[in-house]
């Protein structure tokens, strides 16, 4: 798909979603994806594009629209390994109150609440995208609480366990994304796993990997057919302190 025709179909789904007056946002997530499984995480369904629609048109990081991207429509890397990671370690999350950030298709949320999390909070920025969580975790039957707003300057409220996968992906979020984690961290007690796929803007120093998987994606969406994605665990400490050794590497 040509960088020209990914931009025109773009505008076309920007419009598609302003039009929407008489039906639901939840019924414009319906119409315009299909139910189907996960690639790295197959026990999950969620209503993906059918195609990818050329929705990563960054310039320097940032996204030249006035609307958030459909990130709900796909399932990406860094949310895959994560929630893949949750699956097969359930412990990491049983019993525990959990905050899923930039959520998303609620993926990561949905795999948390599967393994047991006693309550499970999702957030994103976008109105659709929580609607999207709804209508996702409904079709997994679990209890996911969707919220809409931009919680990076506040506190990650009771959390003991903080998600976010794939959300290094800006330069002008990075900072403030760390910042909140740190915080969720230092003084809120939380742990915090990240998932990501190799962004540029990870800032790895502050991190220790637990496991990384190959993770299949579109082509269409990455330039690749799979991508390298590590599970990390936030370090509250400062960079230079003694870090935990390494975790294992999956498969």
């Amino acid at each position: 798909m040509t960088a020209t025709r990914r931009r025109r179909v773009w505008r076309t789904v920007r419009r598609a979603q302003s039009s929407v007056v008489s039906a639901s946002v939840a019924e414009f997530v319906r119409a315009y994806t299909e139910l189907t499984p996960v690639a790295a995480v197959p026990e999950i369904r969620l209503h993906q594009a059918a195609e990818p629609i050329g929705l990563w048109e960054l310039t320097e990081g940032e996204f030249r629209s006035e609307q958030p991207p459909p990130f709900w429509a796909f399932a990406w890397a860094g949310g895959q390994a994560l929630a893949r990671y949750l699956l097969d370690h359930p412990e990491t999350v049983a019993g525990r109150r959990v905050l899923d950030l930039a959520s998303g298709s609620g993926l990561v949320a949905i795999a948390a609440a599967r393994a047991g999390a006693a309550r499970v909070q999702a957030v994103d920025t976008d109105p659709t995208a929580v609607a999207a969580i709804g209508v996702n975790a409904r079709a997994n039957g679990v209890t996911v609480a969707a919220e809409q707003g931009d919680i990076l300057d506040d506190t990650a409220g009771d959390a003991e366990v903080v998600l976010a996968g794939d959300v290094f992906y800006s330069a002008t979020m990075a900072n403030r994304i760390l910042r909140f984690l740190l915080r969720a961290a230092r003084d809120g007690g939380a742990r915090v796993l990240v998932g990501d796929p190799e962004r540029a803007y990870l800032p790895r120093s502050r991190f220790r990997r637990i496991t990384s998987y190959d993770i299949p994606v579109p082509p269409a969406l990455e330039s690749v057919r799979s991508k390298h994605t590590t599970v990390w665990e936030l370090i509250p400490t400062t960079p230079g302190a003694t870090r935990p050794a390494e975790g294992h590497r999956a498969g």
